[in-house]
This record gives structure tokens, C-alpha cells and sequence, in this order.
């Protein structure tokens, strides 16, 4: 194995892409572009970096074997992360820093009113969560934290790996709440997936920031995620407190520079949870 370069090097661009190319484009027809790889271990650095507490990993079939070779090979070319976890659940893949994945987990169960939006398909509009949701969706996240807790007692080695059997849960909700969402969506799992935000004003936030330890010039997006405009008042406290610890983190950090936070109103004709 080859030896890793000392924190903050420049990483090898030429190295980074074989490894996406090689370890997660199996069973793909096209070759993988250079510039999908370098997002991709721009934002595993994100959360080296402890900039998000996780990633979802979307971008094709690898599982958790394929990812754990790729941020092997990661770690070979340079990138030398703290210890990371890979958590399955119904065939996604998230990507987490254990430790700030735990204490995400535990500030929303503490946080009154419960951060969730209720987008069930049968509302006529988006709206906090009641009670008896807000207390459904806790009981997920303390299942989970628990969880968390055990595996990473268990495990060993710089990445570690569990599955979660995530029963009656509404993944979306804790899917959002892991990724670091300010505010998560949440819906009865009775009515599907549909949910009441088509042609709703929602205001998309976009975190952007440069990655010159990849390569000069890459903007890597780290977060993007909305909030139906109607309750942006009423999540103003939710929403600063969340801009200010993403700031701190980012002032703690070397990887990257030029932090943009951005927002824009949308209106679709559908979306998609």
C-alpha cells in the first residue's frame, strides 16, 4: 500500500479518478467523467472534514463492499479521512463520520419543536410536524443513535460497516436529519412517497465551496436542500443557528476555502422525497 501524503497536500487528480472509475463503475456501460469522480471525493472530503455529519451514495449500484475499496484507494492517493462508517439501510448507502453523525442524531432529538415538516400528501400545504409525528420520528432516531453507538464500539480499522433493518421508518426523515438538513421532511408512509409540495414555493439552499487540495478551480457542492418558503419564517432560529455551525466548521478546517451559502425560491410541478 502506498504511503499517504501528509494532511493538506494537493492530492493526485489521475489517482482519485481511477479509483471511482475502477472501484464503483463496474456494470456501468459509460465510463465514469473525470469531473463526477472529483465531486465525489469532494464530498467524502466534506465529511473527512467534518463539514456534514454524511453523503448518501446514489450515483450507481456499488454497495458497501465497492465503496469500502474506493475510499481505500482514497486513502492510498492521499486523502487520509478520520475513521469513517458505511451505513446500509433497504439498499442505500450513506457515508458518515460517526462521531458528528451521533451528535447530529442526538441535537435533534433534544431540539424543541422537533425540526420536521410535515409534506403528507393529504395536507394542503407543508407544515411543522404535530406531537404524535415529531414523537414517531424520535423514536427512529434514538433507535438509530443506538445503533450507531454499538457499531462504532464494534468496529475497527479506519472504515467500519453495519446494516440497519429500519422498520416502520420513514427514511426519508432520517435520511435528511443524517445528511445534516437543518429541517427534514417527514410523511405518512400509509399514503407512499406522494407527498403535497408540487407547485409549492420552496427555497432551495445551496452550500458550494473550493477544493484547491483536488484541484484549482473545483467547486465542490456540500449541501442542497429546501424549505417550503411558507415556513421559512417560522424556521428563521432553526435556519441561522445551522448557518453559524456550518461556518465554525468551516473555519476549522484546511481542505477548503470560499464558502458560498445560497438560496433561491422554486416552484416544481413535482418533487420527489
Amino acid at each position: 500500500m502506498a504511503a499517504e501524503e501528509p494532511a493538506g497536500r494537493a492530492l493526485s487528480v489521475p489517482r482519485l479518478v481511477a479509483a471511482a472509475r475502477e472501484e464503483l463503475g463496474t456494470g456501468t456501460r459509460r465510463r465514469w467523467p473525470a469531473a463526477r469522480a472529483l465531486q465525489l471525493a469532494g464530498e467524502v472530503l466534506a465529511v473527512a472534514a467534518g463539514l456534514k455529519p454524511a453523503l448518501l451514495y446514489d450515483c450507481g449500484a456499488a454497495g458497501p463492499a465497492e465503496l469500502r475499496r474506493y475510499l481505500a484507494r482514497l486513502r492510498e492517493a492521499g486523502l487520509a479521512p478520520r475513521r469513517l462508517h458505511l451505513l446500509g439501510a433497504q439498499g442505500s448507502v450513506l457515508l458518515l463520520q460517526p462521531g458528528l453523525a451521533r451528535r447530529r442524531l442526538a441535537a435533534v432529538l433534544r431540539a424543541r419543536p422537533a425540526p420536521f415538516v410535515d409534506v403528507s400528501a393529504g395536507r394542503r400545504g407543508p407544515a411543522i410536524c404535530g406531537p404524535a409525528e415529531a414523537e414517531a420520528v424520535r423514536g427512529h432516531l434514538a433507535a438509530l443513535l443506538a445503533h450507531l453507538g454499538a457499531a462504532e464500539a464494534a468496529g475497527s480499522g479506519p472504515v467500519s460497516s453495519s446494516e440497519v433493518v429500519p422498520v416502520g421508518w420513514n427514511l426519508c426523515t432520517v435520511v435528511g436529519v443524517l445528511l445534516g438538513y437543518p429541517a427534514a421532511y417527514a410523511f405518512a408512509t400509509e399514503e407512499g412517497a406522494e407527498n403535497c409540495l408540487a407547485l409549492t414555493p420552496l427555497r432551495v439552499f445551496t452550500v458550494q465551496a473550493s477544493c484547491p487540495r483536488l484541484k484549482d478551480g473545483l467547486r465542490v457542492q456540500i449541501y442542497s436542500f429546501s424549505i417550503p418558503e411558507s415556513l421559512c419564517a417560522e424556521l428563521e432560529e432553526v435556519l441561522g443557528a445551522w448557518c453559524e455551525e456550518l461556518k465554525e466548521a468551516f473555519s476549522m478546517q484546511s481542505d477548503f476555502v470560499d464558502l458560498c451559502i445560497s438560496s433561491e425560491v422554486v416552484s416544481l410541478p413535482a418533487v420527489a422525497l
